[in-house]
């Protein structure tokens, strides 16, 4: 039987473009520097925390945050700046500043002990980090199109997840015999990029090599139209700048209330005549503008997603150094993996015993015995005092001196009895979660509304972290990181594809800086929300699945808030139409 020819031919399933080589490059890019970031950060809890007999810092639970919060602030900040100016001056020579900056930033990291001088090492690091971000998602935004963005983001993330596994694996081994040698690892991983933008890396852009570039003041003109005037932005910056300094302490958080709400009040205020030309200085001083509104709410809801999804990297940690007993994945199939990657040197421990042992035979109080148990969590043992009072009296007689050789086998005895899996193993079974299913999760949501899948991937999230509360084993807490990391797969690249999508051609790296704001924000609260109800609810009370249940419910009020602004913004404007148009 004949068609008829007037019938209309089914439509075609679209072709997907191969992906080029500049993508490639910016992939392999993308693994090395994460294996640096991640290899320090994903451990910096345990770092900042630890004890100093250990290598640590031995800072508190809340200046952990305030310097995560901060600093990661800062770093996806600066990604706005710095895209639209590597827009202007090529991607090349910025890839090359920002590894020229990071080299020797890793390195210092390691070298510097006191608080001032750490937050400066990292916050070169940050800065470096901020250079490169914006850059490697431009290249990607400009070699992906509409047929193959979902795979060639998918792709990217699944990319992002192997170096950031590698990264932690690795420094996992190597801080086992000394945190030096992360530092270390972290300038060399950063190294090996200057080869591949060197000699393989080809510029994209085409302002860079054009006769026409755009001046400097047309750069930053740009720049603040997408968000807002320079009055908005100062308005802004100044409020983050007080949360900041009530994180430090220097102001309570209730007269960082009163100084945000004056200030708020004080250039509303000032908005009035300024709107009405009525005031003398209009010209000189414009009225606060905000750009495109729907992309800037759009970034604030996200930011509530980052806050939550942050608690695994700088949070968790912490909650499993402290609070969980991982010794059931040293007793399965996989204990003798585990066993290898987390090396407890001897010698460590029994100068931990050392601190507590000074006579032979003498028996410590019951605060000495809870001292002694903490410094043994921190060194990765858990044991119960009982356990320790025991091992003393087998040990060691009264009345003689203790010796190494007596602390050299109670070291032994103790790793036997309480020796633990690193926590940073346990958080990459999100990395490793997305490394296996990344392209098989982006196949399946290929075809949805990138608000639906950034939604279900949010609630899928939050349930992962909601799960934490009642987790204090390895495998279980390991089943909610791998749930978190399921949500973490279909919620986090979405949102990077869809601006991708909706970024004008010849500013792909400033809309991807943008982007970072949402990080920037999820940070920045994430890092002083996760010191402050760590320091309460987990260290002081002794409840961290109060802690756990906030962040769950964060991340649950954030997908109401993308529902209602998917059905009252965006299919009222239009997708495209409602993020690009300021009308």
């Amino acid at each position: 039987m004949s068609q008829d020819k007037s019938d209309p031919a089914p439509p075609s399933k679209p072709k997907r473009s191969p992906l080029p080589r500049s993508y490639w490059i910016a992939n392999t890019m993308e693994i090395f520097e994460r294996m640096a970031w991640y290899g320090f950060f994903t451990i910096s809890s345990l770092y900042i925390t630890g004890a100093v007999a250990e290598g640590g810092l031995g800072f508190t639970s809340e200046q952990r945050g305030t310097l995560q919060g901060i600093i990661t602030f800062i770093l996806y900040l600066l990604p706005v700046l710095t895209g639209a100016l590597s827009d202007r001056f090529g991607y090349k020579k910025t890839f090359i500043l920002a590894y020229a900056i990071m080299v020797p930033a890793y390195y210092l990291l390691g070298q510097f002990t006191s608080y001032g001088t750490f937050f400066m090492a990292f916050l070169m690091v940050a800065l470096g980090a901020a250079i490169f971000k914006p850059v490697v998602t431009g290249t990607v935004a400009r070699a992906t199109d509409s047929s193959n963005s979902a795979m060639g983001w998918g792709i990217f993330y699944m990319m992002v997840n192997f170096g950031g596994l590698t990264g932690t694996v690795l420094a996992g081994i190597l801080r086992g015999w000394s945190w030096s040698y992360v530092f270390l690892a972290s300038s060399f991983w950063i190294s090996i990029n200057f080869f591949w933008v060197l000699v393989l890396y080809k510029e994209p852009t085409s302002e860079a090599i054009s006769a026409q570039k755009r001046s400097i003041k047309k750069v930053l003109t740009d720049m603040v139209e997408v968000l807002g005037n320079l009055r908005f932005f100062i308005t802004i910056f100044v409020l983050l700048v007080v949360l900041m300094v009530a994180s430090k302490g220097w102001l309570s958080w209730a007269n960082a209330a009163y100084v945000c709400l004056g200030w708020l009040f004080a250039n509303l205020l000032i908005d009035i005549p300024l709107r009405r030309g009525s005031f003398r200085l209009a010209r000189n001083l414009p009225p606060m503008k905000l750009g495109n509104w729907r992309f800037a709410l759009y970034l604030l809801i996200l930011s509530g997603f980052w806050t939550s999804f942050n608690q695994i990297f700088i949070t968790m940690p912490e909650y499993i150094r402290d609070f969980v007993d991982t010794s059931d994945m040293l007793g399965s199939f996989a204990g003798p993996v585990f066993a290898w990657l987390s090396p407890i040197r001897p010698e460590n421990v029994a100068r931990i015993l050392g601190d507590y042992l000074p006579q032979a035979g003498a028996m410590l109080s019951s605060a000495q015995l809870h001292e002694l148990m903490e410094a043994l969590y921190s060194a990765r043992i858990r044991v119960e005092a009982h356990q320790i009072e025991q091992l003393i009296e087998q040990t060691v007689t009264f009345g003689q001196a203790v010796t190494p050789q007596m602390l050299t086998s109670m070291s032994e005895q103790l790793i036997h009895l309480g020796r633990q899996v690193n926590p940073e193993y346990l958080i990459k079974f999100d990395a490793g979660s997305i490394v296996v299913f990344q392209i098989l999760v982006s196949f399946i949501i290929a075809r949805w509304r990138p608000f639906n899948a950034m939604v279900g991937g949010v609630i899928m999230a939050s349930i992962g972290l909601g799960l934490a509360s009642i987790m204090h084993e390895g495998w279980p807490v390991v089943t909610a990181i791998v749930v978190f990391a399921f949500g973490e797969m279909m919620a986090s690249p979405k949102s990077q594809e869809y601006i991708g999508l909706i970024a004008p051609d010849d500013k792909k790296a400033m809309y991807m800086g943008y982007y970072f704001w949402a990080v920037a924000l999820g940070n920045l609260f994430g890092g002083l929300l996760s010191g402050q109800l760590y320091g309460h609810f987990a260290r002081d009370l002794r409840r961290p699945d109060i802690m756990w249940i906030i962040f769950a419910v964060l991340g649950l009020i954030t997908a109401v808030a993308l529902v209602l602004y998917d059905r009252l913004i965006i299919r009222k404007t239009g997708m495209e139409k409602g993020m690009n148009n300021d009308k």
